[in-house]
């Protein structure tokens, strides 16, 4: 768990003066701001020293915002923390803990660094400790087997329905509601594959393995781990192919096996470093390839297709995301995407004319490391806060979404030709 502003109190012995001090801390921000609200995200603990005198409204501004606690240094413009500051916080319920000369904000900002990083890391370890218990369960037990861990693990209900909604197999059957009318909107969605909704304070997904007919799985918990559901639909997946005949069973293991990469997880076998690509036929040779959306997928070095730039096992997603647009633009690598594709005229100078020069570098260099934060804010040299605050400044500029690809492949090419 998030450590929390009264653990924090309680390890570097600040003073807790006022306020709520259980809530968890997000991160450490020092500010002298007057009013810093438009630079925060919520979660934060701020650090301050007082040096410009606090206006009316103060507390309250920061409260609206999320902040979680307020840390006032002590032993530098003041001796001790304001008493209208302090009564700003009770009256509000702001936790407020005094810092003292002698433990430095660097100090509480390497303690809440240093909570983030292991809770990432124990999610990140009961995570990859799922998987395995699921894999074990789908090898012993086949998809009854994996249904029941899977519940156990989540410490909620699973349930495997057939194509008719009824249930093949389950853990905890007496706590499944009656999942009829979001069943019927799955089936009517339009060939979607899987929903998420709270229901009476439980979190419910619902993953079609595959397709309708093989059923549907509907796990509900107070613990979301959406990793985990979607690694229990992945081997349930596999373990009902094994009723078709072999041939037909080896191309759903490698489709499970691709989906699974889109998912984010490994799948061993691999080279280190390959290329997507798409072609119209089986290849022959050993090489990984699957059937995916009506495509014949390959995942390898070398080969003769429409082909992604270099990605690894945890981008494979991105790959098949650039095979398909070289694919439409006619071109045999993605690479050479930005040079062929012709732009018309005025497009990039009116797309680009909402953003200031710093906004367009932002977004050229994250765009360059495929939308991921903590790469592209090393390569411009801030925080990656700094960075989701420039990128919400972009969508707020444009009216769009970075979430659509088809802004971002604009957005690609429009700064490519602006740079040439």
């Amino acid at each position: 768990m998030p450590i929390t502003l009264r653990e924090l109190a309680r390890t570097l012995r600040l003073p807790v003066l006022a306020g709520d001090v259980t809530k968890p801390v997000g991160w450490v921000h020092g500010t002298e701001l007057a009013d810093p609200t438009p630079f925060l995200e919520g979660g934060e603990l701020l650090l301050t020293t007082g040096l410009r005198p606090f206006s009316a409204g103060y507390v309250e501004r920061l409260v609206r915002a999320g902040v979680v606690g307020l840390g006032f240094g002590t032993g530098l413009g003041h001796d001790e923390v304001p008493r209208a500051l302090v009564e700003a916080a009770a009256d509000a319920g702001l936790g407020l803990v005094e810092v003292p000369r002698e433990v430095p904000f660097i100090a509480i900002s390497k303690a809440v660094s240093k909570a983030i990083a292991a809770d990432e890391y124990a999610a990140l370890t009961r995570t990859s400790e799922g998987q395995r218990a699921l894999t074990r369960a789908a090898v012993r037990a086949g998809v009854g087997g994996v249904v029941r861990r899977l519940g156990q693990w989540i410490d909620g209900w699973a349930v495997l329905l057939d194509a008719a909604g009824r249930p093949v197999h389950a853990h905890n059957p007496r706590l499944v509601p009656d999942l009829t009318a979001e069943l019927a909107r799955l089936t009517t969605a339009g060939g979607l594959a899987s929903a998420a909704f709270e229901l009476d304070g439980v979190h419910v997904f619902l993953q079609v393995l595959g397709s309708r007919s093989r059923g549907v799985l509907a796990v509900g918990t107070t613990r979301p781990d959406p990793g985990i559901v979607n690694t229990a639909a992945s081997l349930l997946v596999l373990a009902l192919a094994q009723n078709d005949s072999a041939d037909a069973a080896r191309r759903d293991l490698r489709a499970g096996q691709f989906r699974m990469l889109l998912a984010g997880l490994a799948v061993d076998g691999l080279p280190d470093r390959f290329r997507v690509f798409l072609t119209g036929e089986p290849p022959d040779g050993d090489v990984f390839w699957a059937e995916h959306d009506g495509d014949i997928v390959v995942l390898t070095t070398e080969f003769d297709g429409f082909a992604s730039s270099e990605v690894d096992t945890t981008e494979v997603a991105r790959g098949y995301r650039e095979a398909r647009q070289a694919r439409q633009a006619g071109l045999r690598r993605f690479e050479d995407l930005a040079g062929h594709v012709r732009l018309p005229d005025g497009f990039a100078d009116a797309l680009l004319r909402p953003l200031d020069e710093e906004t367009r570098e932002t977004l050229r260099v994250w765009l360059a490391h495929h939308g991921a934060w903590d790469p592209a804010a090393t390569a411009l040299g801030v925080h990656r806060h700094t960075l989701r605050n420039r990128v919400r400044k972009a969508e707020q500029a444009l009216g769009r979404s970075m979430d659509s690809p088809g802004l971002r492949a604009e957005l690609w090419l429009a700064l490519h030709r602006e740079g040439q």
